[in-house]
């Protein structure tokens, strides 16, 4: 039998005297008030109220009884209100620093539609990760080789002048030994410096003899568009970065590049289950993705 129901039946009738008012005050049907109180005394062995009267009057028994009654129905409607506070309590994302304004905005909207408001916290990679440490988020997303990602998006080079071929070779970016300063650089941004990107850049740069500084960490993303918008120099970025930035881009011819992200979460938080109802929205927000793997659920210790 529902005792709550049962209960808030029973407490609401005792308060108006009358199986009609109360029920209705209770939000249910007088037959059906009376159907639950009639289950509480089949459960209890005693009356709750007398059936003498025209008015609902307690009994003995009742009367002992409307205490506890009114306390169980306290307590259970407090559980609902704290249920409904936690509902809509904000709940703390990581997320790339590098996420366009409006990919944010869907990603909040469409966790709105799965009844989940989000809090988003922006930052590098290393700050991510602090965030969750610190237990300032309740999960992070993470940036992890491409095989051992959840969500993997691919990289190239983009520039402001058009490009006719359908890869960028960083070999054409060698300049030789009488070649003048300044040479062109690519420009690796603070969310793509992490070992599994910028290391294999590091050696392919090496191999293909272009000088040092031709592979640069910026140390932010807005003075390295900058650079790229003056120069003729070349970002590192994701398609979808390159048309909000108004910039062409292409593969790269040698190697293949991509962001990968999985979900870290705090002990205290499911990461399947958060990945289950965001996964899409956090999909659409980091932009098109090369693929969805299963889910590689990291939680911090």
């Amino acid at each position: 039998m529902d005792l709550v129901g049962a209960c808030r039946a029973f407490v609401s009738v005792t308060e108006r005297g009358s199986f009609t008012t109360g029920a209705a005050a209770a939000r249910m049907s007088q037959p059906v008030a009376s159907r639950r109180i009639a289950a509480l005394e089949e459960l209890f062995g005693e009356r709750l109220f007398e059936r003498t009267s025209r008015r609902a009057t307690l009994s003995s028994f009742g009367r002992d009884m409307l205490p506890a009654a009114r306390r169980l129905v306290q307590a259970a409607d407090a559980m609902l209100h704290e249920a409904e506070t936690a509902k809509r309590k904000p709940w703390r994302l990581a997320v790339p620093g590098n996420c366009s304004t409006g990919s944010l905005a869907r990603l909040i909207a469409d966790a709105q539609d799965q009844a989940v408001i989000l809090d988003l916290h922006t930052g590098t990679p290393a700050q991510r990760m602090e965030l969750l440490r610190s237990q300032q988020v309740r999960a992070a997303l993470i940036t992890v080789p491409a095989d051992e990602a959840t969500w993997s998006v691919p990289l190239g080079l983009a520039g402001t002048a058009a490009c006719r071929v359908r890869r960028v070779y960083l070999a054409t970016l060698r300049a030789g030994r009488a070649c003048p300063d300044p040479v062109r650089k690519v420009w690796i941004q603070p969310e793509d410096d992490v070992p599994h990107i910028r290391d294999p850049l590091t050696r392919l740069r090496d191999a293909l003899g272009l000088r040092p500084v031709q592979l640069a960490i910026a140390a932010d993303l807005t003075n390295a568009i900058a650079e790229v918008l003056r120069t003729s120099d070349l970002l590192l970025c994701s398609a979808a970065q390159a048309d909000e930035l108004g910039l062409d881009w292409r593969p790269i011819g040698e190697i293949t590049l991509s962001r990968g992200y999985s979900l870290a979460a705090a002990m205290d938080v499911n990461s399947q289950h958060v990945q289950e109802r965001l996964g899409s929205a956090i999909s659409r927000c980091l932009g098109p993705v090369a693929r969805t793997a299963t889910p590689h659920a990291v939680v911090a210790v």
